[in-house]
């Protein structure tokens, strides 16, 4: 597949997926979301055996602002339907991969962009890193694994918090709480320390890697599948209400001025 929206780059035993659609704050589309499945997918592939870690990480001032919100205002019940299907298999992508998935943050993780970096298996932020899920801010609700994943990592009252406020928080109260890994200072280059973070890995065994993977995964709880078809029947019954609609309307409206 030829990228239009990201870039796929290897540098000695590592992967980088960059999103790249700067100039939107890198909002992820339908077509950004199958070439970053397709991506996780090559990195996955026997062909690529050499690679011991994956690095997902955006160009320009956001790791990812959200789902592109003018696609998304638009969709009909069949192509809404479509798009979180499609996020389920982008989720499970990462989770998945027999490659440990590290989120490197280095600007805005919002919505859909937060569920990437909750799925992924470490994260390492820049110190200007904001995380949020808005969705309640558009009488939504997150769709991709965000309720599940963030009461997991991170404890049921404060990802209650986060969820019901929809606010903000920057990376070091996050790194305080367990969630991310390490904050890289403003004063350091970002990629370098993101690098310096991952070397470890590349001296590991990878069937070692992998196992320790899939079991820290069991033992945090795993995210079941018949709570994730919850959140997206209930995200997909506000999506088609009026408060929301109007919502999203008013947001895209106010983006075009």
């Amino acid at each position: 597949m030829k990228y239009r929206h990201i870039q796929l780059e290897t540098e000695n035993t590592v992967a980088f997926i960059s999103f790249s659609r700067s100039e939107q704050l890198n909002a992820m589309n339908s077509a950004m979301m199958d070439e970053i499945i397709h991506a996780l997918n090559v990195v996955n592939g026997a062909q690529h055996s050499e690679i011991k870690v994956c690095v997902v990480t955006g160009i320009g001032r956001a790791f990812m602002a959200g789902a592109d919100i003018k696609e998304y205002a638009a969709q009909t019940e069949q192509e809404f339907s479509a798009f979180q299907a499609q996020g389920k298999a982008l989720y499970s992508a990462i989770e998945n991969n027999t490659k440990p998935v590290v989120a490197a943050v280095n600007g805005y993780a919002f919505g859909g962009g937060f569920e990437i970096a909750l799925a992924c298996d470490m994260i390492v932020a820049s110190e200007w890193a904001k995380f949020a899920l808005p969705e309640i801010k558009l009488a939504l609700i997150p769709g991709g694994g965000g309720t599940q994943r963030l009461a997991m990592k991170l404890g049921r009252n404060l990802a209650n918090e986060l969820l019901m406020t929809g606010k903000a928080v920057d990376a070091n109260w996050l790194c305080e709480r367990g969630l991310v890994n390490t904050v890289v200072p403003k004063s350091e280059d970002f990629m370098d320390q993101v690098k310096r973070f991952v070397a470890p890995l590349q001296e590991a065994n990878p069937d070692c890697l992998t196992a320790i993977k899939q079991l820290t995964l069991a033992a945090s709880g795993d995210v079941k599948g018949s709570q994730l078809m919850a959140e997206q029947r209930l995200l997909a019954q506000f999506y088609n209400g009026q408060e929301s609609k109007k919502r999203i309307a008013e947001f895209v409206n106010k983006g075009a001025k």
